[in-house]
């Protein structure tokens, strides 16, 4: 926490802004360098000029912002970890599972499961790294009231034998009730009413990843279910796209400064509409437009196939090739075809 010390020692920050920076939320220096000079202006009520070379000194202070090599680059990624789904054909697609530092959206109809597998990664997140876990506490935003501890109790009861003594391992339990007890611990789950406090949930988020940085759990997945539903309900009508868009793209940006900050895994879910323009495949589109294609680094279409059974496609990734693979969403959880 040094660094929340020194704020002051940036050029043109005193002990009354530096106060003001820390009560926004801004008390690292890496924190201030990723701001824009509008955002700090706003929530730190200093002058956007001042502002700006806040940010420039935070940069050169944190070595933030400038070129790097590809060597460089391959070395940070290798930080990165991967959360299992419990389906080897999914991780298989997506490169090992659900990256950390990244976003990863999930959309689909109604009662496809994308609750489901937000639930599941919140069980796996917490497993040990040779499980396919992160080894890391889990923060959830439930927007739609979806958040079930006893599907929790489930998915657990679920877990290989082998995995699930691993995880009673590492929370330092001796029973499958008791390892329950513990994962339910470990997901810190917070009920968005409207979209503002959707927002404001998100950098309550980065707070309580920061109080954990250090601890046993530090968070490493943070789920949104649903990201869209709010906003698709609050702003309605081509009147209010603009508005809309441009605040689901600070929410987007704030979710991404969290899992970047905290080398957690973000998961959203997503609604889709109807797309009457279709032809031909799937007349379903997600919500969000650009905003949310642009800013989700790994987009994932879920559809209904015969009974329990999903297909899950893998629509959108930097470095994979599109893909599908099929799953069963059971009592269990989330199992291979």
């Amino acid at each position: 926490m040094a660094a929340t010390e020194e704020l002051d020692t940036l050029p043109g920050v005193g002990p009354a802004t530096a106060e003001k920076l820390r009560d926004a939320g801004y008390d690292s220096f890496a924190s201030i360098a990723v701001a824009s000079p509008g955002e700090l202006s706003n929530t730190a009520d200093v002058g956007e000029s001042n502002a700006s070379d806040i940010i420039r000194a935070a940069r050169d202070a944190a070595d933030v912002g400038g070129f790097e090599t590809g060597s460089d680059v391959l070395e940070r990624r290798a930080e990165i970890g991967k959360a299992t789904w419990n389906v080897p054909a999914v991780d298989e697609m997506l490169g090992g599972g659900v990256e950390t530092q990244s976003i990863t959206e999930v959309y689909g109809e109604f009662g496809t499961g994308k609750s489901q597998i937000t639930h599941q990664l919140s069980v796996n997140a917490q497993l040990p790294r040779e499980y396919g876990g992160l080894e890391g506490g889990v923060l959830f935003v439930d927007s739609e009231d979806t958040f079930r501890p006893e599907r929790i109790d489930d998915m657990v009861r679920g877990l290989e034998d082998d995995a699930k003594r691993a995880g009673m391992d590492s929370h330092g339990v001796e029973t499958e009730d008791e390892l329950i007890e513990a994962m339910l611990d470990q997901i810190h789950v917070a009920k968005a009413f409207n979209s503002n406090h959707q927002m404001l949930l998100a950098e309550k988020a980065n707070e309580l990843a920061k109080e954990y940085a250090d601890s046993e759990w530090p968070i490493r997945m943070v789920c949104v279910d649903s990201l869209t539903a709010h906003f698709r309900a609050e702003y309605v009508g081509r009147g209010e796209l603009a508005e809309r868009q441009q605040k689901l793209n600070k929410h987007l940006h704030d979710l991404v400064r969290l899992g970047s900050l905290h080398n957690a895994a973000v998961v959203v879910t997503n609604q889709v509409q109807s797309n009457p323009d279709s032809y031909f495949g799937d007349p379903t589109k997600p919500i969000g437009g650009n905003i949310l294609g642009h800013a989700s680094t790994f987009r994932i279409y879920l559809r209904q196939s015969k009974g329990e059974k999903r297909v899950v496609r893998l629509v959108d990734a930097p470095n994979l090739a599109d893909g599908e693979a099929v799953m069963r969403v059971t009592g269990d959880g989330l199992k291979p075809e």
